[in-house]
């Protein structure tokens, strides 16, 4: 019995490590990404908020993609076309510094304060 208490708790500290792992994996990936980034500091401050930076995030039940995290109809009006969240980071990159360019930061009222 006790044998196996001990290797369930093993398991257990087991699984939440390489949860870790993965999630520091995850982060250090999305800096990298972020150090490539054509963005504005003003753009990267708003994805960061967003998103926390990650071009494939999805938000909003789904209205709202991508690193920016723009509606589709959003996303059409500056240029793109498809799902935001599937483009590339530098094409991202572009739409959004279109859209702030046209329409000022208000188009992300809580990320660009």
């Amino acid at each position: 019995m006790l044998r196996r208490e001990v290797a369930a708790q093993l398991s257990d500290a087991e699984r939440r490590a390489e949860k870790g792992e993965k999630r520091r994996a995850a982060r250090k990936k999305r800096k990298a990404r972020s150090a490539d980034s054509t963005a504005s500091p003003q753009l990267e401050a708003i994805a960061a908020c967003e998103s926390g930076g990650n071009p494939r995030a999805i938000g909003g039940g789904g209205a709202y993609r991508g690193k920016y995290q723009m509606a589709p109809s959003t996303w059409s009006s500056v240029g793109g076309s498809g799902d935001p969240a599937a483009a590339p980071e530098a094409e991202q990159d572009k739409r959004a510094a279109i859209l702030l360019a046209k329409a000022g930061p208000g188009q992300w009222p809580v990320c660009s304060r």
